[in-house]
């Protein structure tokens, strides 16, 4: 298997598990207005309901954060990569890979290990007495988002190393 695949791989998946959460946008749109129709014609409030949107929202932008990345949607300062050459692109994109991205994402799961371990443990659950009893799976978004951002930082380093060592001059077919 060439190292290429290996990043084709990765962009794949990352692209499936990011447009599979895209679809709590919707749910997070639904339950809202349930929500306010529950509360302003009825007036009746739902704990459950309203918790279930906070969880909707976390699995939506720790699941798609990586996607996001891939797709080149995450802010960076464009005053000089937006005008830069596609090699100087490509030193920037194994830069920040190697010497930001994939340190700070593995001491966020050398730290979310733990505190999620724990979670799992005690089966933590709501603090309000009507909450969803899941928050030990909520937790557990947050090293799933880690892994994904360190899976789609290797694969934006593999496609810069290429481009770099002249294999590839446009970064890689998405």
């Amino acid at each position: 298997m060439r190292v290429t695949d290996l990043a084709d791989r990765i962009d794949r998946c990352n692209a499936a598990i990011g447009r599979t959460a895209a679809w709590a946008a919707l749910f997070i749109v639904v339950v809202q207005f349930a929500v306010v129709v529950l509360r302003y014609a009825f007036g009746i409030g739902s704990i459950w309901l309203s918790e279930s949107i906070m969880y909707g929202h976390a699995t939506l932008f720790m699941l798609a954060a990586a996607w996001t990345l891939r797709e080149n949607g995450h802010v960076r300062v464009d005053i000089f990569y937006s005008e830069a050459s596609v090699r100087s692109k490509a030193m920037i994109d194994l830069a920040g890979a190697l010497l930001l991205l994939l340190p700070f994402m593995l001491v966020l799961l050398a730290f979310a290990v733990p505190y999620v371990a724990r979670s799992w443990t005690i089966l933590e659950r709501s603090r309000e007495t009507s909450g969803l009893p899941a928050v030990f799976v909520l937790k557990t978004l947050i090293p799933t988002f880690a892994i994904l951002f360190v899976l789609q930082g290797i694969s934006q380093a593999i496609r810069a190393a290429n481009v770099l060592a002249g294999s590839d001059t446009a970064g890689g077919a998405r």
